[in-house]
């Protein structure tokens, strides 16, 4: 699970992200990404709607895995920018290993690895 200091709250912070970030599209999520230009930590959110699952289970699995694949790229991760994960329904189909190699590839294609 990730740390407090690595997670992004508040509706605002959501909202910049969302207007002023960049949108890379993968099989099983999007991924918003907006540059904030200074040397903080990263900040992750990781959206599960119901339109992906009903099932309050399926939509835990998805963003415990989003967060734990996040979390063991951290050391490779570089600083200064806001995250978001929009999961597609097509991850519930997936194992935990498939979406944290998505992920890893994810991550390096929006360029946020070191």
């Amino acid at each position: 699970m990730l740390s407090r200091q690595f997670t992004l709250k508040g509706e605002e912070a959501f909202e910049r992200v969302r207007n002023n970030g960049r949108l890379f599209q993968f099989d099983s999520f999007g991924l918003s990404v907006l540059e904030r230009g200074d040397e903080e930590h990263p900040r992750f959110a990781f959206i599960v709607s119901n339109k992906v699952s009903k099932e309050a289970v399926q939509r835990n699995r998805i963003k415990r895995a989003l967060s734990e694949a996040v979390r063991f790229e951290m050391t490779r991760l570089k600083k200064g920018f806001d995250a978001i994960f929009l999961a597609k329904q097509i991850s519930t189909t997936k194992s935990t290993d498939e979406l944290m190699r998505e992920v890893r590839g994810a991550l390096e294609a929006a360029a946020l690895t070191k």
